[in-house]
């Protein structure tokens, strides 16, 4: 696990309060994302057990100016660390050419 394993914080317990886990559990990321008119990039691994999430989030997103860039043989917790595919990421040039 990467943030208990690897990237652990020396102060962290790992556990959840009541009140944000009630929060996390309750936030929806699709609620009123149409609203996003902004240049937006998506990264996602396409291998990730959430990209469906993504993708679901890139289709509803009002911007006319978007792009869901998947990243080559990685999960979700690799697009963190994973050498080669933090320098997919920042190879994509969206932002310097849509900004």
């Amino acid at each position: 696990m990467y943030y208990g394993d690897t990237h652990a914080h020396p102060n962290s317990t790992f556990a959840y309060t009541t009140s944000s886990l009630l929060d996390l559990m309750r936030f929806d990321t699709l609620n009123q994302i149409e609203l996003i008119n902004q240049p937006l990039l998506m990264l996602v691994g396409d291998k990730a057990d959430t990209a469906y999430m993504s993708e679901a989030a890139y289709k509803k997103a009002g911007s006319k100016d978007k792009r869901l860039y998947k990243l080559k043989n990685a999960m979700h917790i690799q697009t963190y660390y994973k050498k080669e595919v933090v320098e997919e990421a920042l190879g994509e040039r969206f932002y310097g050419e849509s900004l």
